[in-house]
């Protein structure tokens, strides 16, 4: 066992119960000085005083020998579940804010491309509109090619003008299948237009590049459709 750092803990331990050293002294008939000493590392009190400490402070034996407290697991579980319950209200506030309107809608965006599959969806009102797009998935046939660098973008196509809405890049210095980098990619964009768009079939649209060791490029283009046009009217 460690004096000195036994001393700090139980020096640590007075004062978080704000109690002088005269205070604790007393609490078990020794001088301060005893008890300036156990705080200093050069001495330590007897078996039964450690225990009647452990007792009296609610800390295990093995906490008080090491030094340290340990962990507790139900406190543990408090602090994950107040941090998820935090984490849901502000993710209601957020989407209460985003979505306060009554006239919201969403309309679903799927691959117009039979080698791959998606799911997304454009959510909109009169006053903003966010895109949100996963599960891609390949099922073009067997794509066992391992990449170095690998990106997809997602596009929107105005005539001849392509806007880069959003991209994700693979960041890893391990290279990996498309089939596998897919499965990471998520896109979620928050208020791309101020108002409903009335986006034009596979006006928006996916592209991925891909870059093996020998540095051969492969570029998959995925038109996106949605089931339905939004309108620019929603009354």
């Amino acid at each position: 066992m460690n004096q000195e750092k036994f001393g700090k803990f139980i020096k640590e331990l007075r004062q978080k119960h704000n109690l002088t050293q005269k205070e604790f002294a007393d609490k078990y008939h020794v001088t301060y000085q005893a008890v300036s000493k156990w705080e200093n590392g050069k001495n330590m009190p007897d078996s039964s005083l450690i225990k009647q400490i452990s007792e009296d402070f609610n800390i295990s034996l093995e906490e008080l020998y090491n030094g340290e407290f340990k962990p507790n697991k139900k406190n543990k579980k408090i602090i994950l579940i107040t941090l998820l319950i935090i984490l849901t209200l502000s993710l209601f506030i957020i989407a209460l804010n985003f979505f306060k309107t009554d006239d919201f809608k969403f309309k679903t965006l799927s691959a117009n491309c039979p080698n791959f599959t998606i799911s997304g969806n454009i959510a909109y009102n009169d006053k903003k509109s966010a895109i949100y797009i996963s599960n891609i998935e390949y099922c073009g046939g067997d794509e066992h090619e391992k990449y170095e660098t690998i990106d997809c973008t997602l596009y929107e196509k105005n005539n001849n003008t392509e806007n880069k809405i959003s991209s994700y890049k693979y960041k890893d210095k391990k290279s990996i299948t498309l089939e596998e980098f897919l499965k990471e990619v998520t896109f979620t964009i928050d208020d791309y237009a101020t108002t409903c768009k009335d986006y034009q079939d596979n006006s928006l649209f996916l592209k991925v590049n891909a870059s093996n060791e020998k540095h051969k490029t492969v570029t998959y283009e995925i038109p996106l459709k949605l089931d339905e046009k939004c309108k620019q009217n929603l009354n």
